[in-house]
């Protein structure tokens, strides 16, 4: 359903809510609400779904605040029988061009869990993967509330980037509850490769492809040792020789750690959907029949970073 709502971007006065199942289309239908609104000085929000024809073109003119009972007309519900009691309230509404965050509803409590307990019981009996999903879109959005971030910087670059850095660990949180957290500074895929050790293959090419493997899964931890200025070959020796998979190396410090007390963890969504990723494209290179690549420069001073040749030899 496609919602059309009508609300100055910013506002933040609380709202009389109004949610209606069809189009509005008729102007008349919408007098009663209007002055309901108008007599209690209240800014009104209209969900519908579609305002069309004079209704529209009355509420671009006049600028109203516009767009909690549902109405239905199934069950005999219509705008000329709303009252003021039918609508739902909100201490905040603030609508731009692409989002529209309410907050602090003032609907049931009791009925809002009430709600929360049909969508898991929905969530475990449904078979179909986006069914559950959207149940899991729809409780989350019933039961965890809204948290408003305020970024700040003393230029503009510096207020985007730290608006970027939000985003990326509000993404990286909401992949962590759908998946779950795994040892941080890449030790998760580090470990990962003990499992490929006892890989039985059938000839040289085999064990040439578990090799290659192998090392892209311990790249992320070589790397991040190698920039701190640390011997990366030995670090994964080391981590390698024992058989605490929540030990790793934090890099800050120096030091080896439990990296879940410290702290340093990472998405399993994230670090499982970057390996497949990784090895589809892989895939398509190794398939291909040509490549375009850039003509490496021999005057090029040499990198800093130890060679990745030393993976091979832990």
């Amino acid at each position: 359903m496609e919602v059309t709502i009508f609300m100055s971007a910013g506002t933040g006065k609380p709202t009389d809510d109004l949610i209606y199942e069809k189009k509005i289309s008729d102007l008349n239908s919408l007098v009663k609400i209007l002055e309901l609104a108008v007599n209690k000085l209240r800014p009104l929000l209209i969900v519908a779904e579609d305002v069309e024809g004079d209704p529209l073109a009355m509420l671009i003119l006049n600028k109203h605040h516009a767009g909690v009972k549902v109405i239905i007309e199934d069950r005999g519900l219509t705008l000329d029988k709303v009252q003021f009691e039918m609508l739902g309230t909100a201490k905040k509404v603030t609508v731009s061009l692409d989002d529209t965050i309410i907050l602090h509803g003032g609907g049931d409590k009791k009925q809002i869990e009430e709600r929360c307990e049909e969508l898991r019981t929905a969530m475990e009996k449904s078979t179909a993967m986006f069914d559950k999903e959207k149940a899991q879109e729809r409780l989350s959005k019933l039961s965890g509330g809204v948290a408003v971030f305020k970024v700040g910087g003393v230029s503009e670059a510096e207020v985007g980037e730290r608006k970027d850095r939000v985003t990326d660990a509000l993404n990286a949180t909401r992949a962590a509850v759908e998946e779950g957290i795994v040892p941080g500074g890449g030790v998760a895929l580090l470990y990962a490769t003990k499992a490929l050790d006892n890989l039985q293959v059938q000839n040289e090419d085999q064990r040439r492809g578990v090799q290659v493997i192998q090392n892209a899964l311990k790249a992320p931890t070589f790397t991040i040792v190698s920039n701190a200025g640390f011997d990366a070959p030995l670090v994964l020796g080391k981590l390698l020789e024992q058989d605490d998979p929540k030990l790793g190396y934090d890099a800050a410090k120096g030091e080896y750690v439990d990296m879940v007390k410290a702290g340093i963890i990472d998405p399993l969504k994230v670090i499982r959907t970057a390996l497949v990723d990784a090895a589809s494209v892989s895939l398509l290179l190794t398939t291909t029949e040509a490549a375009v690549v850039d003509k490496p420069n021999e005057k090029k001073p040499p990198s800093r970073v130890p060679d990745m040749d030393a993976l091979g030899g832990y």
